[in-house]
């Protein structure tokens, strides 16, 4: 198995509006460290996994949409809680759809939310 890793990071803000999230209902920022995981059984006719420049920019555009946002005023996130399960596997969805001309191994989004803390979504 052939992997490439990239990473950048995102700040945004949002609430978690339920008791289970005790002082994290209330607004509160947040800065992840976001790591994609490119996975490939072969590699392609170049003997790359993906180019590394073309993932990064296609990371990075992902994000822009995220990056010094509140998530509770953006229309694609009303009524939804926001966690960083949740957001893993919604930049998965998003750079998984740019990068499907360009690579079709699997992909994984990692979301460092502190130094003790992560989660993650591979599909």
């Amino acid at each position: 198995m052939y992997t490439v890793k990239i990473r950048d990071h995102i700040m945004i803000a949002h609430s978690l509006p339920h008791k289970a999230f005790g002082p994290a209902q209330n607004m509160h920022g947040a800065t992840y460290v976001v790591d994609a995981v490119f996975y490939s059984e072969e590699l392609n006719d170049q003997n790359i996994v993906i180019d590394i420049g073309i993932a990064h920019k296609l990371l990075k555009e992902v994000l822009s949409e995220l990056d010094y946002g509140n998530l509770d005023e953006m229309p694609q996130f009303d009524g939804v809680l926001t966690t960083t399960e949740f957001l893993a596997r919604h930049i998965h969805d998003r750079l998984k759809k740019r990068s499907g001309d360009l690579y079709s191994g699997d992909l994984e989004i990692i979301l460092g939310e502190s130094h003790i803390a992560w989660a993650s979504y591979r599909g």
